[in-house]
């Protein structure tokens, strides 16, 4: 702890700073539960976006086999060629938001594959995106994960330790200086003392 001046002015100083701690602890305490809320509902959505890819993928499979060609699909024939996002934004973090996504399809001989080839592409892009939605929804999850720890922080550190802290300065200015007016008003009364008596002698 820093060594404080026991003046009136450091108990103003003081005062000041604990009126300031206990105006910012309440909007940082809001501040934390609606980013735990938040990253509740993102990483309950990031989960979902997983099974609904899972579930495609167990859809996707059970489909081809039926046409026993699994290798007429091969994985290169959709390619992501570009990823859309924008930028959000909460309790002042600025995260992005995936917004979709453009996909590229390879060449192939149209006489020499199955017919259903394009549709198994359409279920590739499906699954591609929910890929790419998850990704984001989790760096979501990563940076407001981040602010929580800082703000967290910030709250334990005004709870534990900046309020008591000032409190127990303002109390120990608060003693020295009742102390130091009771001494002056004690050497008052010893001083008009002494000079009443130094009066009567005279």
């Amino acid at each position: 702890m820093a060594k404080i001046k026991l003046t009136k002015n450091e108990l103003k100083v003081q005062k000041d700073a604990l009126k300031m701690f206990k105006r910012y602890l309440p909007t940082l305490t809001l501040k934390k539960q609606q980013l735990q809320t938040e990253i509740r509902t993102i990483d309950a959505r990031a989960k979902e976006v997983r099974q609904q890819r899972k579930n495609l993928e167990a859809e996707f499979e059970a489909w081809i086999s039926v046409f026993g060609e699994k290798e007429a699909f091969k994985p290169g024939m959709v390619t992501v060629r570009n990823i859309r996002k924008s930028t959000g934004n909460i309790a002042g973090v600025t995260i992005p938001v995936y917004e979709g996504a453009d996909f590229s399809r390879g060449d192939y001989d149209l006489y020499a594959t199955p017919l259903w080839i394009d549709m198994a592409a359409d279920r590739m892009e499906k699954a591609l995106s929910l890929d790419l939605e998850a990704d984001v929804l989790e760096e979501q999850v990563r940076l407001l994960a981040q602010e929580l720890r800082v703000t967290t922080q910030r709250v334990n550190l005004f709870e534990k330790v900046k309020i008591p802290e000032t409190k127990a300065n303002i109390k120990k200015i608060s003693v020295y200086l009742g102390d130091e007016q009771v001494a002056a008003v004690v050497r008052s009364k010893i001083s008009k003392k002494k000079l009443q008596n130094e009066g009567e002698e005279a």
